[in-house]
């Protein structure tokens, strides 16, 4: 597997109508707090789509997972709007390496009243080209039949659609890479 890139080379910023500056950036383990905050403000439907349960609130070891990837085997991306230390996380997605070493398994949320922005699109196009970098074959990501938006998003970026063998309520949305 290819070397994990530059963190700085990952760091994007793009202007969305009405002058709003959003940076893409890796997560850092000093963004404990706004991944906490950003978690816990979405939406019941929002957290269920992206946990596949009920959760009511993220744990202090769930931020810390979520905070302190490893860069070997993961990248996580996440958008903010502001400046530090008054950064608000507005979306984030991420990949962790599967144990076999060639393909990868991703995620993606973004924040409820930023959905439809283009935000996931902003998050999701540098997360593939790092996979790419990195000599990974292939990106899946699990999905909930009755998320269609994300199914509509993800066949966007050309992922393939189908059915989860185990589970009848989840598709398995696949990108060669």
């Amino acid at each position: 597997m290819a070397q994990p890139p530059n963190p700085n080379s990952l760091t994007r910023t793009h202007k969305l109508p009405g002058d709003v500056v959003v940076t893409i950036r890796p997560i850092r383990p000093e963004d404990a707090a706004i991944e906490k905050k950003f978690v816990d403000n979405l939406s019941d439907s929002s957290r269920y789509y992206r946990f596949f349960y009920a959760l009511k609130e993220i744990t202090p070891s769930m931020v810390d997972r979520f905070t302190r990837i490893d860069p070997e085997t993961e990248t996580a991306l996440i958008a903010v709007i502001g400046h530090p230390p008054g950064e608000t996380e507005i979306g984030v997605a991420r990949y962790s390496t599967l144990p076999e070493g060639e393909t990868c398994e991703f995620a993606v949320v973004v924040a409820d009243e930023w959905q439809g922005s283009g935000i996931g699109t902003r998050l999701m196009r540098p997360l593939v080209a790092d996979a790419r970098a990195r000599g990974l074959s292939r990106m899946d990501g699990f999905v909930l039949f009755e998320n269609s938006n994300m199914l509509k998003f993800v066949k966007a970026l050309g992922f393939k659609i189908t059915a989860d063998p185990g589970d009848p309520a989840v598709a398995r949305a696949s990108l060669k890479l």
